[in-house]
Formats: C-alpha cells, sequence, structure tokens
C-alpha cells in the first residue's frame, strides 16, 4: 500500500495540521548552503545557492571518498568527515581554497560526525575502535585536529552528536548526547552488517569535562538505530532520525523513522504510516515541531513535538535538509523544495546530494 502523503501544492492545508501559521507562497531569498554529493565520476562538498526557482554550485572542491556531515565553523571554514568507516577529516576554507587535512590512525575510523565545543575551543569526533567495534568520542584539539583524548560512547556505531545548548531533566547545559547506532559490523569494513541480534542503540548523555556517562536511554524495539539528532528550541526536546534493521521486510517497512527525548524518556513516534523504515536526516521546523527526510519513501515525514506523525509531503529521494531564520529546505531527486515558501528550486546539475547539509552565510 503507497505511504499517504501531500503533493506540495497542499502544504498551507499541511501547516494547519501542524499547528503553524498559513504559508504564504512567495519568491525566496537567495540562500546558500554547505553540502556534500556524488556525480558519476568523484565525491565533492562545496557551497549550493538557492533563489527563487533556481539553484546552482558557487564552489566545490573534490575529495578522496563519500563525505557525511558537514559544520559551519566561526571564521568562515568548513569542516567535512569522511562517511563511515572514513580514514579523513577535512578543514575547507571556500572563499580561499586553502585546505587542512588530518587522517585517522590505523586502528580507528570516523563515523562521519563532529561537533565543536560552545566555547570553540574543543572538536568532537565520533569514531570506531576497529579491534573491538566499539564506539569512541574524540577530543581533538581545534586547530591541529590532532587527538588529545578519547572517551568511550557506551555502545557500538557512534553517529551523530549534539551539545544540549541549555539544561534539559537533570542534564546541565552542554552535556554531549551521542546517538549510538548499536549497529555490529566487521571491522575490515566498518559497513557490512553482522549479528543483528546484538544490536544496542542508544542515546547517551556524557559529561563535555571528562566523558563522564550522565544517562543512557533505549528504545523499546532493539531493531531500531539511533541515527541522527536535532534539537527544537521550541518545544526544547531533541528529535532523532531512526533507521530499521529488522530481519522481517513488512517489520522495517513499518517501522517508526522518528523517536523524541524530553530528557527522560525516549519515546518513538506514534501513528505513521509505512515509509521504509529509514530516516535520512532531520531538522526542526520553524514553528516546532520536526521533519525526517525519507528517501526510500520519496516522502519528507513531519511529526509534532509530542511525537505525534502529522503528515508526509512527497518528495522525490529526499535526503538532506536544514533549517534557518524561520525558513527549512529539503534536497531531492528534482530540486531544492524551500519552506514555507513552497517553492521548488531547480538545476541543469544532476548531484546526488548526501544525507547532510548546513545553511551558509551571506557574504
Amino acid at each position: 500500500m503507497k505511504t499517504p502523503s501531500l503533493s506540495r501544492r497542499h502544504v498551507l492545508a499541511l501547516a494547519a495540521l501542524a499547528g503553524m501559521p498559513a504559508w504564504a507562497a512567495r519568491g525566496s531569498a537567495r540562500t546558500q548552503l554547505i553540502a556534500a554529493w556524488q556525480t558519476p565520476d568523484a565525491h565533492h562538498i562545496g557551497v549550493l545557492a538557492v533563489e527563487g526557482t533556481r539553484w546552482s554550485v558557487q564552489r566545490s572542491l573534490a575529495v578522496p571518498t563519500r563525505a557525511h556531515g558537514l559544520l559551519r565553523e566561526a571564521g568562515g571554514s568548513v569542516l567535512a568527515a569522511a562517511r563511515r568507516p572514513g580514514d579523513w577529516l577535512l578543514r575547507w576554507h571556500p572563499g580561499s581554497g586553502q585546505t587542512q587535512w588530518h587522517w585517522i590512525e590505523d586502528d580507528r575510523r570516523f563515523n562521519g560526525h563532529a561537533i565543536t565545543s560552545p566555547d570553540g575551543q574543543t572538536l568532537w569526533t565520533t569514531e570506531t575502535e576497529l579491534d573491538h567495534a566499539q564506539g569512541r568520542l574524540a577530543v581533538r584539539d581545534i586547530r591541529s585536529l590532532e587527538k588529545r583524548a578519547e572517551w568511550p560512547t557506551h555502545g557500538m556505531d557512534p553517529h551523530e552528536l549534539i551539545v544540549l545548548p541549555q539544561a534539559l531533566g537533570e542534564l546541565p547545559a552542554g552535556s554531549l548526547l551521542v546517538a549510538n547506532g548499536g549497529i555490529p559490523t566487521l571491522p575490515e569494513t566498518g559497513r557490512s552488517k553482522r549479528q543483528l541480534d546484538r544490536m544496542d542503540a542508544s542515546l547517551v548523555a556524557l559529561d563535555p569535562r571528562d566523558g563522564r556517562l550522565l544517562g543512557q536511554w533505549r528504545l523499546g524495539d532493539p531493531f531500531l538505530s539511533i541515527r541522527h539528532l536535532i534539537w527544537d528550541p521550541v518545544s526544547t526536546r531533541v528529535g532523532i532520525a531512526l533507521q530499521a534493521e529488522h530481519p522481517d521486510a513488512e517489520a522495517k517497512r513499518a517501522a517508526p523513522v522518528f523517536a523524541l527525548w524530553d530528557g527522560t524518556r525516549l519515546q518513538a513516534a506514534s501513528g505513521q504510516p509505512p515509509v521504509m523504515g529509514y530516516g535520512g536526516d532531520i531538522c526542526a521546523l520553524p514553528e516546532g515541531g520536526f521533519v525526517v527526510s525519507c528517501p526510500r519513501a520519496d516522502a519528507l515525514a513531519l511529526f509534532s513535538s509530542d511525537a505525534r506523525w502529522l503528515q508526509n509531503v512527497s518528495h522525490r529521494e529526499a535526503y538532506a535538509l536544514a533549517s534557518d531564520a524561520g525558513h527549512w529546505w529539503a534536497s531531492g531527486a528534482e530540486g531544492v523544495w524551500c519552506a514555507p515558501e513552497g517553492v521548488e528550486a531547480r538545476s541543469g546539475e544532476r548531484l546526488q546530494i548526501d544525507n547532510h547539509w548546513q545553511v551558509w552565510p551571506r557574504a
């Protein structure tokens, strides 16, 4: 049965369902996004410009393998981490073209995500220790990118991490949240899954000063992998994109792709129709709530800030999501959807956008 969804022309009705103000279609201002993408013969990171009904590549840099998470840094640089199991970390200055490369130790692999501390002095990267496939959080010097220390993530397959901007539950502001995907993999490849009955996905909170475990939460369904995290400043909750690993095809297809964490409880979405069990990216909506990209279902799934499914919006091969200053953007096979305008920007470029992008400040 096909997943029920709205076409983009029905987005005004969707706004009413979500409890948002009515969205008025109007021309979109110029926005720049830092993104990672693939072409038939290369992998790139770069800057895309979206304006009205058109988008284009402004600057790009070829990278050795597929990039994943991208981090906008103070001072006009971009930090890119290789997709797991990755061996490189890159700082790129789009304005000057200057690059700074860092290659990981032979017994470690990058897991695609990094984040800086609020004071801008430390970089944290999620990694896997290959001998035992255990998760590590590396503490790195922000300037040299060299590792100063590493802490256990208390699980396997750590992926995205965020810093809590304010206290939540019993956790103080500044606590680190790490998504342990929980999937056992072969050390030789870092992606070949094995013994999924040993899956142990969890959300963990760590003390940013010494890596001490502050809390750990699991979902009731052990086959839901916790992948991507976003803070919603409106509801003061954390939204989580999930990826299902059920051995039963129907259970996998129908699995939830969203969970909510309120500081004390981890709760999977309710009322969601089947979207192939794969959440590609997540962002917070400007008026509260969340959107998860579902590329295998050609949809964007919207959820309330209490984990209720609201509606799907049709968008073919939806992957990367970003929100900023009351707007949000979704990549797709046919173009970039810009909301709340409801405008789809198109281009002659044929790029396969990766899971993530971020808004780049205007010059």
